[in-house]
């Protein structure tokens, strides 16, 4: 598995979800952010604007939950058709039990991590998941200013990922764009979330492979 450019649907068209998600053809996969108003307190799409997505693009579909009870709810998206699904640990009551399930479901199981969350109590159950977020801006909002801070986190996530000789991907969510993918990917990050870098380009396709051109190039180092 190489880099892979997932980008962020909450900074495009909500209300013309199929066709924006068509302008971005190289993505490898399409990043949907499912908010409650609750978790967080912005509030977006829920199973049957995502279902519909899921009918109208070729693209598999991550679907973020940054939602309360996702041990109830997160099961409905692995059913709706998404090919991950990730949910977060400070929300999760039975984080493990909830990652088997949607294993179970065919779904790519993925757990995410809120800035000031740290991944040392999470490391023995890195075997249970498919994918690991570091989150890089307090999740809720798009277009929000990359945390420096949060790149630490990533090297020590990698750094448990390779001890433990796993093939868990290591996904980076919040303003990774041209000026910040490189240190996330120095970092060992190799799955980039990004909104408002690709949907407000003159041609949002063409960023996308930029950026995975940038993130390959160093990673390559």
């Amino acid at each position: 598995m190489g880099i892979q450019i997932t980008p962020s649907v909450l900074n495009a068209d909500l209300s013309r979800l199929a066709d924006e998600v068509a302008r971005i053809p190289s993505s490898d996969w399409v990043h949907v952010d499912v908010m409650d108003g609750h978790f967080v307190p912005n509030l977006t799409i829920g199973v049957p604007v995502f279902e519909s997505l899921v009918k109208n693009t070729d693209l598999p579909l991550d679907a973020h939950l940054m939602i309360e009870d996702p041990d109830r709810w997160a099961p409905a998206y692995a059913e709706a058709g998404a090919k991950s699904v990730t949910f977060h640990a400070e929300a999760a009551k039975a984080p493990v039990r909830l990652a088997r399930e949607l294993r179970a479901k065919g779904a790519r199981a993925s757990m995410a991590l809120k800035p000031a969350t740290g991944i040392e109590q999470y490391a023995d159950m890195l075997g249970e998941l498919d994918m690991l977020l570091i989150m890089t801006v307090e999740p809720g909002f798009g277009g929000q200013k990359f945390l420096d801070v949060c790149l630490p986190k990533i090297r020590r996530a990698r750094e448990l990922i390779s001890a433990a000789g796993l093939e868990v991907w290591l996904q980076v969510d919040g303003g990774v764009s041209l000026d910040t993918i490189e240190r996330c990917a120095e970092a060992g990050a190799d799955v980039f979330v990004a909104g408002s870098a690709v949907f407000s380009a003159a041609d949002p396709d063409a960023m996308v492979r930029d950026l995975k051109k940038a993130a390959e190039a160093t990673n390559s180092l």
